[in-house]
């Protein structure tokens, strides 16, 4: 009696986060287990490509803080400032020039040294960020009752997909390389790829933090501030390829 059983042969090939499987299903008919396949001359190795680029996207992040005895009516107060601010901010967004968004809002317990709830503490949050540094940091500048209390640099999603291209063709030629002069130097002629990843960073924002010392008015109105001066600087986008060769 013949037993038949379905083998399958994949390839696999990972980009980044993503794992694809290609595979052909045949019915092989099988009389006695086979010995498993010798592999012969396999090398591992690695390579990597670099590309360092301008940053093109700003965030800046606005906030206010208010105290008080009552824990609504500093929510409140909050709210009115998130409001205004949002009013003054929306009708200048424009695609990925400058968009706005609210940020983190809370209230807390304020305790005195006996443990005990002596008041209420808020802090609310909104985000302006995008392409154009000019706009946004006049737009955040003309915010009354926030000021900016942080901001970063980083890439824009399209901005990182082209310099990630670049950064993977260099990976992949420098893998290539490699291999070929390995081959030559351990006397072989040529060589066959077996299996290969390839790892890029991902993330749409990767900024660099600065932290603004700005002292934020518990409750008093404020005026207008000056637009705070920003000016980028270069990010380093890396695509990192490993994988098997055998050599022949």
């Amino acid at each position: 009696m013949q037993f038949h059983r379905k083998s399958a042969q994949f390839l696999r090939y990972s980009f980044g986060m993503g794992l694809v499987l290609v595979g052909a299903m045949t019915s092989v008919g099988v009389v006695h287990a086979q010995a498993p396949e010798v592999l012969r001359n396999v090398v591992q190795l690695s390579a990597s490509g670099q590309v360092e680029v301008s940053q093109d996207w700003l965030q800046m992040n606005l906030s206010a803080t208010r105290d008080g005895n009552d824990a609504t009516a500093v929510q409140k107060q909050l709210q009115q400032v998130v409001d205004a601010a949002m009013r003054s901010l929306k009708p200048q967004a424009s695609g990925q020039s400058m968009q706005v968004r609210s940020g983190s809002f809370g209230v807390y317990p304020r305790h005195g040294n006996d443990g005990k709830i002596k008041g209420w503490q808020g802090r609310a949050e909104i985000v302006v960020e995008g392409k154009d540094f000019a706009r946004i940091s006049e737009a955040a500048a003309q915010v009354k009752d926030m000021l900016v209390s942080s901001m970063g640099f980083g890439l824009s999603r399209e901005g990182r997909e082209k310099v990630q291209e670049q950064a993977q063709s260099q990976a992949i030629e420098s893998f290539k390389q490699r291999a070929s002069t390995l081959a030559k130097q351990f006397g072989f002629g040529s060589y066959t790829l077996r299996e290969v990843s390839v790892n890029s960073q991902d993330g749409f924002y990767a900024p660099r933090m600065q932290r603004a010392n700005v002292a934020m008015a518990a409750s008093a109105k404020m005026e207008m501030a000056d637009p705070v001066p920003v000016e980028a600087g270069k990010e380093q986008v890396t695509v990192n390829v490993s994988g098997s060769v055998q050599l022949q």
